[in-house]
């Protein structure tokens, strides 16, 4: 017998509805193991608890059949990184919704000259790197990587690793000087090894960045699901 993660949802209830807090929420289509999460509609749906708390989306991700996430821009940073977040832990591979126009071809030959041109920067700034490293635990002891969320390829959110430089939210005279010669970007070639980033394409969106530029028309993709009937019940059975 199937045992649901969250309680049983008996009722439907509309989104829009103004006495209901609608913070955090946000609309779920489903279909063909592709989840699309966008702001809030006028559609009725179930309330999902699981979106209160990250620990529980987590828990539904990683239960259900769900193979990626697509979500819209127009939810805001906070929210894109609260789904971020939840599904690296569940690891599943969470895109961006933006205009096929937008997106960068899959290009092998392109991702191939890539990998070569990262992995001899590496090797030849390697000492660099660690002269860094010693620096930053003598002026600045702590964290020595961060790492942030961007928009990649195919609007893929990844995380680019950089240099901290900062200690309790200020910036260091050390982070300082590294950011003024963008040596706290020299771990990102470890993006570039990955396929996250590109050395000869242009840079990645931050989410901030991703937020602002948003002044885009709706996407319609073939796989977007506009019917009410095809709206997810993470409460199924095929969780």
């Amino acid at each position: 017998m199937t045992t649901s993660i969250i309680p049983t949802l008996e009722n439907l209830y509309d989104v829009t509805q103004p006495h209901q807090d609608n913070r955090g929420y946000c609309t779920l289509y489903w279909r063909r193991s592709k989840l699309l999460v966008k702001p809030l509609g006028r559609v009725q749906q179930p309330y999902l608890a699981s979106l209160d708390s990250k620990r529980s989306l987590v828990k539904c991700l990683e239960h259900s059949p769900v193979s990626l996430v697509s979500i819209d821009p127009k939810l805001g940073e906070g929210l894109l990184k609260f789904w971020a977040e939840a599904c690296e832990e569940a690891q599943k591979p969470i895109f961006l919704s933006i205009p096929a126009s937008n997106k960068l071809p899959n290009q092998p030959l392109q991702r191939l000259i890539d990998w070569i041109a990262a992995l001899v920067l590496l090797l030849l700034v390697s000492p660099v790197m660690l002269g860094l490293i010693v620096l930053m635990q003598v002026y600045s002891p702590g964290s020595l990587f961060c790492r942030e969320w961007r928009v990649g390829e195919r609007g893929k959110l990844f995380r680019a690793i950089k240099f901290c430089t900062a200690a309790n939210h200020n910036i260091t005279p050390l982070g300082r000087w590294m950011r003024k010669y963008s040596l706290d970007n020299l771990p990102q070639l470890f993006n570039v090894l990955r396929g996250d980033m590109s050395l000869t394409r242009s840079s990645c969106w931050t989410l901030e960045d991703a937020v602002q530029l948003n002044q885009l028309p709706e996407i319609t993709t073939s796989w977007e699901v506009e019917a009410q009937s095809h709206r997810l019940h993470l409460d199924s059975q095929t969780l």
